[in-house]
């Protein structure tokens, strides 16, 4: 692990001019129709063909990538979304005919059998699916999509409350919400709820086109429902929807008793009859609540000393991200919500976005995203561009390993020991925790998506059932109760990315079988850690899992386990 250098140089194009910039359809046209006419005449020119079009998708998606970026950076900035939308209505929709014909192109070459089959395997799988789930009349509505999911970020990155005359984003003023006062908590989830609540019409208006249009996508490409198309779209090829189904009965089976336990303990700690939902992350009155650090600049010298602490590779990934400006941490009025890495496939450094407010949990977020972006710069010495676009059950295993494998190097945060103690114990109840927030937010996608003509009656009350599926009622939430039916709304992954989330659950259990795995052996750990994430999509996602030397299982015999390790662990703490 020691020999891998973070440095990434950028690959000479071969098919584009160097200083070739994306503008228009019409300078991308004459490449297509190249690719297209080309004869491929042995598996030699087949591969050539291959790494031209690998080259051609790989400066098209980091220019699109930097749209995005921007555009979630200042929301304010009209200009950017223009670009942004400028891509998704003039460009993509001229792209994915030629991608459909190209693909095709492939699969009918008679040298596509001596391409090595290890290697292309699942690339050729991929393809087959794209083929299949094409069609002409869904290439406007994709487009609009794009387009209108991005609208969710611009109506939640403009909200903010004021607390003690001065004015917070939400995410700023979160952190108020583990203070011990708890008469300014309440003040501020009530302050908070009641913003939400202003923009909750219009992001019902927005789900509610967004879900129709999907629905249209499916229909049209002869599927029952957009869930059915969505999981073959995504590559779902290793589990199902029962799994699914599975997973949720194991997280009410076996994660509910240790998430109830953990609030009857807060409730205790904070010396309360009743806990409100302004006190989870309160502490007792007297304690401070964690700050492992003040600026942005402060959090991601730490987080580059932290991954130094695990070799010098992991540091140094972050070390050239900071030196390339390649990280935008700090909350600020006017930026979008959430966090991300963002893989940008021609030059292989990524880009980390979060809104950072000085709290444990952004502390989570820098080492998550940290692990994505350890992904990309792994993944990016594979010859095609599509043998980077890995799945997210693994690329969520990077991060969420890494939030598990650094806790042994957070004093470099903490160098009180209560204070470490305590981040520990949260990071370890937090990845308990998240357990049933993940099977609701999953349950209430299959439920919208299976009845997609819904009204938004019915979808509260649908969102209301699912949610008192999982819980442990111990929250007491009278008085609250429109701010919850409507709580959905703060997951921007149902707005811009659907059916992305039992992702997180998934590798979830992976990242706690990671660390079990560095709690026995560290060094073999991080080496399966980096052979893993080093094969990108060359392989399924059991082999990948297995390569990594963890069981690629979400069944509830298997959650149980896990589980059970976890809250061992926190006993010894």
């Amino acid at each position: 692990m020691n020999t891998l250098d973070a440095n990434i140089d950028k690959q000479p194009r071969t098919l584009l001019s160097e200083d070739f910039k994306v503008t228009t359809w019409e300078a991308l046209k004459p490449y297509y129709d190249e690719l297209l006419e080309r004869p491929i005449d042995s598996v030699a020119t087949l591969e050539k063909w291959l790494k031209d079009i690998s080259e051609l998708d790989a400066v098209i998606s980091e220019d699109v990538a930097w749209r995005q970026i921007r555009m979630t950076c200042d929301t304010t900035d009209k200009s950017l979304e223009e670009a942004f939308a400028y891509f998704c209505m003039e460009i993509q929709p001229q792209l994915q005919p030629y991608t459909d014909a190209l693909n095709k192109k492939l699969l009918a070459s008679e040298y596509l059998d001596q391409l090595d089959q290890e290697l292309y395997a699942t690339y050729l799988r991929s393809v087959k699916k794209q083929v299949k789930l094409f069609r002409e009349e869904n290439v406007p509505l994709l487009a609009e999509l794009s387009v209108q999911s991005q609208q969710y970020g611009p109506i939640v990155g403009k909200m903010t409350i004021n607390v003690n005359d001065q004015e917070y984003t939400l995410q700023q003023a979160a952190r108020f919400l583990e203070s011990s006062d708890r008469a300014l908590r309440e003040e501020v989830y009530r302050k908070t709820s009641t913003r939400r609540l202003q923009d909750k019409d219009q992001l019902d208006q927005l789900y509610t086109t967004l879900v129709q249009k999907r629905d249209q996508v499916a229909k049209n490409a002869g599927f029952a429902n957009y869930r059915d198309y969505k999981f073959e779209d995504l590559g779902r090829f290793d589990y199902t929807k029962e799994d699914c189904f599975q997973f949720h009965a194991a997280v009410k089976e076996h994660i509910l008793p240790l998430v109830k336990n953990f609030q009857e303990k807060q409730r205790q700690k904070l010396g309360l009859d009743v806990l409100k939902p302004w006190d989870g992350e309160a502490e007792p009155a007297g304690v401070k609540p964690l700050e492992p650090f003040h600026t942005g600049e402060e959090l991601i010298n730490k987080a580059i000393e932290t991954f130094d602490e695990l070799g010098p590779f992991f540091g140094n990934c972050l070390r050239v991200m900071q030196k390339m400006g390649r990280l935008d941490l700090e909350s600020r009025k006017g930026k979008a919500p959430g966090g991300y890495n963002c893989p940008l496939a021609e030059t292989g450094v990524p880009f980390i976005f979060m809104n950072a407010a000085g709290q444990m949990k952004d502390l989570t977020t820098m080492v998550h995203e940290g692990g994505h972006a350890v992904h990309s710069f792994l993944s990016h010495n594979l010859k095609m561009s599509f043998f980077k676009e890995y799945p997210m059950e693994i690329a969520e295993v990077a991060s969420m390993s890494m939030e598990l494998f650094t806790m042994d190097h957070w004093n470099i945060f903490f160098s009180n020991p209560d204070e470490l103690r305590r981040a520990k114990l949260q990071q370890l109840e937090r990845a308990i925790v998240i357990f049933p927030w993940i099977a609701t937010i999953d349950k209430f996608q299959h439920w919208v998506y299976e009845h997609p003509q819904h009204t938004v009656e019915e979808r509260t009350a649908a969102w209301v059932s699912i949610l008192e599926e999982f819980s442990t009622h111990t929250v007491d939430f009278t008085g609250l109760e429109e701010s919850r039916a409507a709580s959905w709304q703060r997951q921007l992954h149902l707005f811009e990315v659907p059916f992305y989330y039992i992702e997180y659950g998934i590798a979830q259990l992976g990242a706690i079988a990671m660390w079990k795995q560095y709690k026995e052996n560290k060094q073999q750990a991080l080496d399966n850690y980096v052979k893993a994430l080093s094969l990108g999509s060359t392989r399924t996602l059991p082999e990948l899992y297995k390569a990594a030397g963890i069981k690629f299982d979400f069944s509830p015999a298997y959650v149980k386990e896990l589980a059970d390790f976890v809250q061992s662990e926190i006993e010894k703490i």
